[in-house]
């Protein structure tokens, strides 16, 4: 009975450093994707690292389920920002990618109409109407 019990615990430790590996080339080629991502759109990947997030049971594109994991990492746009991304990879194949969008310019301040003079011209609140007196709310 002692020879089961360590054959069973030989097989689990197997089984345990098998999935370790596995799981360790995956992060790898994250990483390899992540920075050929980067380079492709002109982002910097920070920490040269990623860390996985989430796991989940998805259907590939042949309809074969398969377990989809979540590689979140750091990016920058100019050099002195950090934004999240992620990288959704079902095997060894990229399956989704967020990447943050650049900062868009600031677009001109329309002139200030005649009834909101009085406010500055960054100003986005609309002024509402005042209320009659006998109107309620209830």
């Amino acid at each position: 009975m002692s020879n089961l019990s360590d054959l069973l615990l030989l097989l689990s430790l197997g089984a345990a450093v098998g999935l370790w590996l596995k799981l360790s080339a995956a992060r790898e080629r994250a990483v390899r994707e992540a920075r050929r991502l980067c380079l492709q759109h002109g982002l910097q990947l920070l920490d040269e690292t990623v860390g996985l997030r989430a796991l989940r049971l998805h259907r590939g594109s042949h309809g074969r389920r398969g377990i989809e994991r979540c590689y979140a990492f750091e990016v920058s746009l100019e050099g002195d920002d950090r934004k999240p991304a992620h990288l959704w990879m079902l095997g060894t194949t990229i399956s989704a990618l967020s990447l943050p969008a650049p900062d868009l310019p600031e677009s001109p301040v329309a002139p200030a109409r005649a009834a909101g003079a009085g406010r500055r011209a960054t100003d986005n609140v609309v002024p509402l109407r005042p209320r009659r007196a006998d109107q309620r709310l209830h």
